[in-house]
């Protein structure tokens, strides 16, 4: 049993990139764990995650904001 505020998501699918893309629908809302993966009885794939629900995941960063130099604002000697 997963500890309070956690649940344990199992994924059955037929390739691992949709069990894969299902979890990233998850991560994006939850904070989680490291997923693991093995071969579903019968054929495809069974990926296991562990979700936070008490914390939603980190918000994606715009390019802007990834693109903003961390210390000062002047450009680079070769820049200018």
């Amino acid at each position: 049993m997963p500890t309070p505020g956690h649940a344990e998501v199992r994924i059955v699918a037929a390739t691992p990139d949709a069990a894969r893309a299902v979890a990233d629908v998850l991560r994006h809302s939850f904070a989680g764990g490291e997923q693991r993966s093995y071969p579903a009885p019968g054929g495809g794939t069974m990926l296991h995650l562990t979700v936070d629900t008490t914390h939603t995941a980190d918000p994606a960063r715009s390019w802007p904001a990834t693109s903003t130099p961390s210390h000062g604002t002047a450009p680079h000697p070769e820049e200018t």
